[in-house]
C-alpha cells in the first residue's frame, strides 16, 4: 500500500539537487509549477547559502533544501601525494605545477551554522545525502518544522533511517546520476535498479519512499509509482533546463542520449555516475589511487577549469543518470508539465 507524503505540492515530484549545474533559479521555477524544488547546499559558504536561502523564502513556494551528512576524512599526505603523482602528467600538460596544489575538501557536511540556517529560513522540506546528522542536529532540523527525507540505496539503509526519524525514503537506484547515497556499505553489488528496489523497500520500512533513478517519462512515473512510492525524484531531465547553470560543454554531451555512462570515484572520491570524460577514459572509472570523499576533488576541479578555458571537457564532472530521453532545452516548468501528464 502506498503511503502518502504531504509536500504541499500540486504533484508528487522532487526535482533532485544537482551540485554544480544549479541554484535557486531552478528550484524556484520547479515549485512554481506544481512540484517541490530543492537547493543543494553541499558546496555553498554561510553568505552563499543564506543568500540562496533569501531568495527561496521570499517566494512563499514550497522547497527542499538538501545537505551532505559525510564524515569529513582526515587528509592523508601519503594518499594525497600518490593521487598528486597519478595526476601529475595532466598538470604538466596544462601548465599547472602539481605541488603548488592545496589540499581541501571542498564539501562541508551538515552542521550547525547550516542547522541555524534552516532555523531561521523554515524550509519545507531537508533532505539529506549520506545518511543523517548527529542526533542533536537532527533535532534541531525536525524541531523547525521541515520534513526529513534522506537516500537510500539498499534496504538495511532505508530501515536504519525509518529507525532514526525520517519522514520518508529516498530510494535511489543505480541508474541514478551523481553521488550513490549509500551510507552503510559502499559496495555496489549490494544496490539494485529503482523499480526492485522501489518495491523491497516499501514492504520493508513504516514510511513513505520515494523513487529517485532512470525517470525520464510519464510512463516511468507511473511504474514507479504503481511499484508502491508516494512521489518521484528527478534530476537529469533537468540538467538541460534553461534555469539550470549546466555548463556548455556538459549540456553537449547531454545531448548524445545514446553515449554511455559509469560509475567512478575520479571526481571527488566518492562514487558517482555520469559520461565518461578523458580521465575517466584514461584512469579509470575507479581507482584505489583516489582519495576519500570529498578530497579527491580539489586537484580535479583545477585541472577541469583550465582545460574547460581550452574548450576540452578532458576533466568536466557530467554527472547523468543512465536516461536522458527526458532532457530537453525548455523551461524548467515543461518537464514537470511532461512528466506528470497522466
Amino acid at each position: 500500500m502506498t503511503r502518502i507524503l504531504q509536500l504541499g505540492t500540486r504533484y508528487p515530484l522532487i526535482q533532485a539537487p544537482m551540485v554544480g549545474v544549479q541554484d535557486a533559479r531552478l528550484a524556484l521555477a520547479v515549485s512554481a509549477a506544481g512540484a517541490l524544488g530543492s537547493l543543494p547546499a553541499a558546496t555553498l559558504d554561510a553568505e552563499k547559502l543564506a543568500s540562496e536561502l533569501d531568495l527561496l523564502h521570499a517566494s512563499g513556494l514550497p522547497c527542499n533544501v538538501n545537505f551532505f551528512c559525510h564524515t569529513t576524512p582526515v587528509i592523508d599526505p601519503h594518499v594525497e601525494a600518490r593521487w598528486r603523482e597519478c595526476l601529475a602528467p595532466y598538470f604538466e600538460e596544462l601548465g599547472l605545477d602539481v605541488n603548488s596544489l592545496p589540499t581541501g575538501n571542498g564539501r562541508r557536511p551538515f552542521d550547525e551554522t547550516a542547522a541555524t540556517l534552516v532555523e531561521r529560513y523554515r524550509p519545507a522540506v531537508v533532505s539529506f545525502h549520506f545518511g543523517l546528522p548527529a542526533e542533536a542536529l537532527l533535532m534541531r532540523v525536525k524541531a523547525s518544522g521541515a520534513k526529513i527525507l534522506s537516500t537510500a540505496t539498499t534496504v538495511a539503509e532505508a530501515q536504519w533511517l525509518d529507525r532514526h526519524g525520517v519522514d520518508a525514503v529516498i530510494a535511489q537506484g543505480l541508474e541514478a546520476g551523481g553521488h550513490r547515497g549509500h551510507f552503510l556499505s559502499t559496495d555496489v553489488r549490494l544496490q539494485s535498479r529503482m523499480l526492485p528496489l522501489v518495491q523491497a523497500i516499501v514492504q520493508a520500512v513504516s514510511v513513505p519512499v520515494i523513487a529517485a533513478g532512470g525517470i525520464a517519462t510519464a510512463d516511468d512515473v507511473r511504474a514507479a509509482m504503481a511499484a508502491g512510492a508516494c512521489a518521484v525524484q528527478v534530476g537529469t531531465a533537468f540538467l538541460l533546463c534553461t534555469e539550470a547553470t549546466t555548463g556548455s560543454l556538459h549540456r553537449a554531451r547531454l545531448k548524445d542520449i545514446d553515449a554511455p555512462t559509469t560509475l567512478t570515484n575520479l571526481i571527488t572520491g566518492g562514487l558517482a555516475r555520469g559520461l565518461f570524460n578523458r580521465l575517466i577514459r584514461e584512469k579509470g572509472p575507479v581507482s584505489e589511487l583516489a582519495p576519500a570523499f570529498p578530497a579527491a576533488a580539489e586537484a580535479v576541479s583545477l585541472l577541469r577549469r583550465h582545460a574547460e578555458a581550452r574548450g576540452r571537457d578532458d576533466f568536466t564532472t557530467m554527472w547523468s543518470g543512465t536516461r536522458r530521453d527526458g532532457c530537453r532545452e525548455v523551461a524548467a516548468t515543461e518537464i514537470v508539465r511532461t512528466l506528470m501528464t497522466s
